[in-house]
């Protein structure tokens, strides 16, 4: 079996790159995502990826997180363009809109998700998606621009089963965690996680958030190499083998990132 975790937060300052991504390929997660928030991270994860000799592949996304949308500039912008040119950067995000705690104000989140999509649009791009308590506006956007995006992922996915349907009905692949491994917490998302078609799913860590409960003994932090994990649980809950959640899973990543191998 090989695994592709979509959404690893590889240059926390918790991580030591190179042995997070040893242990993961140990655990054959041999394709790992690193995730953005901003210009300058992208530009790190650019780097990284260029300049390592890595036991596993490594691609990238580059853009501007929803909480970082204040401080966005017209030269950020400019520069996302740049990134699309890069091949193992494989799609614009983590991008969307967060009212929950509001670190960026609803107007400017607005304004820079609509510019992201507006570049996806332009340059053949996947779009990397984050999104809380702000569903609606979220879809609203997505409804415009998607017709002209290749490829739409949900980041982090835990919402409702309603949510679920209307990101489906847009053609978007839905991103799993270790949420989905929390007995109590979890219980709304391995609902849904029941009626996500096979061709729609991807897996992810988050790392080194959302520990999956069902990783014994507890490590300090979440890493790529607790992937299967979350794969387990997936496929108890969708009575599939563990071998076809894999499969699936990582070939709909390749599909999803246009990665051809």
């Amino acid at each position: 079996m090989e695994w592709f975790d979509i959404g690893v937060n590889l240059l926390d300052k918790r991580f030591e790159p190179i042995e997070v991504l040893q242990r993961a390929a140990d655990k054959a997660v041999n394709k790992v995502c690193v995730i953005s928030s901003d210009l300058k991270e992208s530009s790190k994860a650019q780097s990284f990826v260029e300049n390592t000799v890595s036991p596993c592949s490594v691609y990238y996304t580059a853009g501007v997180h929803p909480h970082q949308a204040d401080h966005a500039s017209e030269q950020d912008l400019l520069k996302l363009k740049q990134f699309c040119a890069d091949k193992s950067m494989v799609a614009i995000g983590e991008c969307g809109l967060d009212f929950n705690r509001n670190f960026s104000t609803p107007e400017n989140q607005l304004a820079v998700f609509e510019a992201q999509l507006k570049i996806a649009a332009e340059n053949h791009q996947t779009v990397y998606l984050h999104e809380r308590d702000a569903f609606e506006p979220q879809i609203a956007l997505l409804k415009r621009y998607l017709p002209d995006i290749p490829s739409a992922i949900v980041h982090c996915f835990t919402g409702t089963r309603a949510q679920l349907d209307a990101y489906l009905e847009l053609g978007c692949y839905i991103g799993i965690t270790g949420w989905v491994c929390d007995d109590k917490r979890g219980a709304d998302l391995q609902d849904a996680v029941k009626a996500i078609p096979l061709q729609r799913l991807l897996l992810e860590t988050d790392a080194p958030y959302l520990f999956p409960k069902n990783v014994r003994p507890r490590m300090k932090n979440n890493e790529p190499c607790c992937l299967p994990h979350v794969g387990e649980k997936v496929a108890e809950l969708t009575q599939k083998s563990l071998e076809t959640i894999a499969r699936q899973s990582y070939q709909n990543a390749l599909s999803a990132f246009r990665i051809k191998c």
